[in-house]
This record gives C-alpha cells, sequence and structure tokens, in this order.
C-alpha cells in the first residue's frame, strides 16, 4: 500500500464490489500479513536492583485500540486500519508481554510477570495506552509521511496498601520512512521501545525508592 489516505476508498470499493458471497470470498482468499513488535534490551546500568515481586496488568484502552488491527487516522476525528495487515494479538496484551519482557531484559528485577499467572506482588504496574497509532500530522501536505505514535499512562500500586505511589505519562512519536506497512511497523516498534524504555527505567526508581522508605522486616 502506497498511499494510506486511500484507505477510506479501498473501503468503499470492497463494500460495493459484487455481492456479499463473492466479497467473503475475495476476502478468505486475500493473505493477511501478521506483525510483532520487540521487548527494550538496553537500559541504563545504574538503575537499582528490585527485590520487590511486579505484576504487569493487562494494559487498558478505547475500542479503537483494543484490536489486533492497526489503526490509523488520517484526521484527529476518523480511525481507519491498514487493509490486510493486522498485529499478532490484540494491542494491549502486545504491550503487556512486552513490558514484562522488558523489565527481565533489564537485568534490575528479581521476579516479574502477569496476574493471570497468580503471583503475589509487592507492586503491580497498571498501564493505559492513550495513543497507539499512526496518524497524519495535522496541516500536512497530502504527500507527507504518516508518525507512529505511542503514549503510555503508568500507575504503580503498592498492593498492601492499595494505593498508588507513583503516575506518569511516556510517549514518542517517529515518522515512517514510507507508507509501506513495513515502514508504519517499524515506526511503532521505535516509538513503542523509547517509550517502553523510559517507562521501565522510571518505575523501576520509584519501586526501590519505595520500597528502602518502608520499614523492613529483620
Amino acid at each position: 500500500m502506497k498511499n494510506l489516505r486511500r484507505l477510506s476508498v479501498f473501503a468503499l470499493v470492497t463494500a460495493l464490489s459484487g455481492c456479499a458471497g463473492l466479497t467473503s470470498l475475495n476476502s478468505a482468499a486475500t493473505p493477511t500479513d501478521l506483525y510483532l513488535l520487540t521487548p527494550k534490551s538496553t537500559f541504563d546500568p545504574s538503575l537499582p536492583r528490585l527485590r520487590q515481586q511486579i505484576v504487569v496488568a493487562e494494559p487498558t484502552a478505547t475500542a479503537a485500540v483494543s484490536t489486533d488491527r492497526i489503526a490509523v487516522q488520517p484526521s484527529p476525528f476518523e480511525v481507519e486500519y491498514l487493509p490486510r495487515a493486522r498485529w499478532v494479538d490484540r494491542a494491549p496484551l502486545i504491550i503487556q508481554a512486552l513490558l514484562i519482557e522488558s523489565y527481565e531484559n533489564s537485568g534490575r528485577v528479581d521476579a516479574v510477570g502477569r496476574s493471570a499467572i497468580g503471583l503475589s506482588a509487592d507492586y503491580i504496574i497498571v498501564t493505559d495506552v492513550r495513543e497507539f497509532q499512526a496518524r497524519v500530522p495535522d496541516g500536512a501536505p497530502e504527500d507527507s509521511p504518516l508518525q507512529a505514535q505511542v503514549r503510555l499512562n503508568i500507575k504503580i500500586v503498592y498492593t498492601e496498601l492499595d494505593r498508588i505511589i507513583a503516575s506518569n505519562s511516556f510517549e514518542r512519536t517517529v515518522t515512517t520512512a514510507s507508507d509501506d506497512t513495513k515502514d508504519v511497523v517499524a515506526a511503532f516498534d521505535q516509538a513503542l521501545g523509547s517509550t517502553m524504555r523510559n517507562a521501565v527505567e522510571w518505575s523501576i526508581r520509584k519501586m526501590h525508592e519505595d520500597a528502602q522508605s518502608r520499614p523492613r522486616d529483620f
């Protein structure tokens, strides 16, 4: 796909082409490309070691993002999706898995997992996916490249008191090399990687600081 601004036209043509049975047959015969994203593996070596256990909860997101389809915003009030391309899972589940792996890759967290495995956690990482789409820059010319935008709001919950000890938002926007799907996915990967690195480093420091401030059992 060379021009994402033709997505609306593509959807209209598909809706009007032939009877419903023929459209379904053509759709089933068209292969869908699956895309994945990568965890962050490089972190500040000065990060403190965290002995407490962490659970990364499944992130929340709007219905437009909580899907395996790759979202594109041609304008602030429209949401479309790349044709014949999907993430390997729903976006929130991908982000949850990559955050867990990124914490592990930091080498500074003794135990981290997801709530589904029943891990007894000292801290819970609660994530709200505020932005996770490619968008056309406001006021940009017709042939301008897209921007992959990722914004995560992170809250750290201390489970013993069921209290939020820190909250912060992390955002990165990366311009795509072209409108080709692979270039759009590469921009998503770079934006998410940068956002996760900052979120992981910030949260480790905040949890370590909080743990150090609490009385210890001897």
